[in-house]
């Protein structure tokens, strides 16, 4: 039996394929719950649409669900325009994920040798224009307000 494997071709390419730190405008492209005894968490893969020169690429970060990280994935949901109704009553449809748009900035950290993505801020997809004409200006990675 053959599999396609989106991004596997990628994947190998190393590093220098990977996106780097900073502001992306992105999508939504799958969501995917995992459940683990003391850190249950969301496994997102988002697809890049701005900056240009990223556009297409996939990355894929985590969404932590313990008491102490609820608050980033509220923030997230919130940004992204998840829908207040399923928020109010604290579901998550991972089919009404797919597809919403918002702004992540993200950041890499090498433990033990392995270099993790993480998800460090969110903000709505309209403010994307202000935001990379602000990091462009700086030069620096804007940080995101909550």
């Amino acid at each position: 039996m053959k599999r396609q494997i989106q991004g596997l071709g990628d994947a190998t390419r190393g590093p220098a394929n990977q996106v780097p730190d900073g502001l992306f405008l992105v999508r939504v492209e799958r969501v995917q719950y995992r459940w683990h005894a003391h850190k249950p968490f969301y496994i997102l893969r988002l697809c890049v649409l701005s900056p240009s020169n990223w556009e297409g690429r996939t990355m894929s970060g985590r969404l932590y669900c313990t008491p102490k990280a609820l608050w980033k994935l509220g923030w997230f949901l919130r940004d992204f325009g998840y829908d207040a109704d399923l928020f109010g009553g604290d579901e998550i449809d991972e089919k009404a994920l797919l597809g919403l748009k918002g702004v992540v900035k993200i950041t890499h950290t090498t433990i033990n040798g392995t270099s993790l993505l993480n998800l460090h801020a969110f903000a709505p997809a309209s403010q994307w224009q202000n935001l990379s004409e602000a990091t462009a200006l700086n030069g620096s990675g804007q940080e995101l307000a909550p």
